[in-house]
């Protein structure tokens, strides 16, 4: 039987510090996928001269595929380590992670297959559809990609604010503060 995984696995104190530091850990992890891929697609202007657009846009469409694919995979990880971690603290706990949690719950993410599929994303795939008629439509699926990497941009800077505020609630450096 597969065992849970959470943020209190291998911490002697189960307290929702602990639990913050893990998914803080997590949206790092999830803004270094994206900006890795944003560092490689800047990059690829440098392979111009060697290979054609007809190779090198490809190339950028998955990059950003494969980026956000991994970022919301990432996301969706922190969701279920925290459902899970929750189980295991006390209701006073609980509730100071209530703004990292409201944030799943208002802003829930969608499948990958729900993502990618253009019936489902008239707005986006309608934007990139223009872009690919006013450019190249080379251009097409990566700009249907580039919108897909900017909404799991969103999404952890919304996450990443979250954890800013409860961190600073529940770190021992504010609770010291708070006792003088």
């Amino acid at each position: 039987m597969k065992q849970k995984q959470h943020y209190l696995t291998g911490h002697s104190n189960c307290t929702a510090a602990t639990v913050v530091k893990g998914i803080d850990r997590d949206v790092e992890w999830g803004e270094d996928i994206l900006m890795l891929g944003l560092g490689i697609v800047m990059l690829s202007s440098s392979f111009a001269p060697v290979a054609p657009p007809t190779v090198i846009l490809p190339l950028v469409a998955l990059t950003f595929a494969i980026t956000s694919s991994l970022a919301r995979m990432n996301y969706h990880t922190m969701e279920r380590k925290l459902l899970a971690s929750l189980e295991q603290l006390n209701s006073f706990e609980q509730t100071k992670l209530n703004p990292i949690c409201r944030v799943f719950v208002e802003q829930p993410m969608c499948s990958l297959s729900e993502s990618y599929n253009p019936l489902k994303n008239l707005k986006r795939f309608g934007k990139s559809a223009m872009g690919g008629v006013l450019i190249n439509p080379l251009w097409m699926p990566i700009f249907y990609t580039m919108g897909i990497q900017i909404v799991e941009e969103n999404n952890l800077a919304v996450l990443n604010r979250a954890v800013i505020r409860v961190e600073q609630r529940v770190s021992p450096v504010s609770l010291d503060n708070q006792e003088k």
